[in-house]
């Protein structure tokens, strides 16, 4: 059954790395939409209702669903513009779908986003002006990762959660 993965947290969280990592661990015909690449690099769009990104991720992942690839999609990914989408593509993945939101704490993505290559791109104020507390989709099987667990940890907890 092809899978559908969502990757869902605020800026810092670490949902980038782990899916870069995952993504290279399930291997080819595996296919990875970063939020921020399509809104940012392809579309070259503010983070603003009713941009253009939403449906370019929705059309992206039902290519790679046409194509038989795994899917999987990264972003911040806010419940009150994404979750229409989201629950769409959940319906047309026809239950292989696996929901992962990362709750961290502010203080931890700030933290985490001091350790990245662009971590000079932006900073703590638009973090804060970003930061949704416990942005949860309200889906079934929807899993939370917290701070304790390691990068590699939700990696491997991701993995075997596709049976693969």
């Amino acid at each position: 059954m092809q899978k559908l993965i969502i990757i869902r947290g605020n800026s810092g969280s670490g949902k980038s790395t782990v899916a870069k990592k995952l993504r290279q661990k399930l291997g080819p015909e595996t296919m990875l939409i970063s939020q921020d690449v399509v809104r940012r690099d392809i579309l070259g769009v503010k983070d603003y209702n009713g941009n253009p990104t939403v449906q370019l991720i929705h059309d992206l992942a039902m290519y790679g669903k046409k194509i038989g690839f795994t899917v999987m999609i990264e972003g911040i990914l806010k419940a009150s513009s994404n979750s229409e989408m989201l629950k769409s593509l959940a319906r047309e993945f026809d239950g292989g779908v696996l929901v992962y939101y990362f709750d961290v704490p502010f203080e931890e993505t700030l933290r985490r986003h001091d350790m990245k290559p662009n971590k000079d791109e932006f900073g703590e104020e638009e973090m804060q002006r970003w930061w949704i507390e416990k942005d949860y989709l309200g889906v079934t099987g929807e899993v939370t990762l917290d701070a304790e667990m390691s990068e590699d940890e939700i990696v491997e907890k991701i993995y075997t959660d596709c049976n693969i």
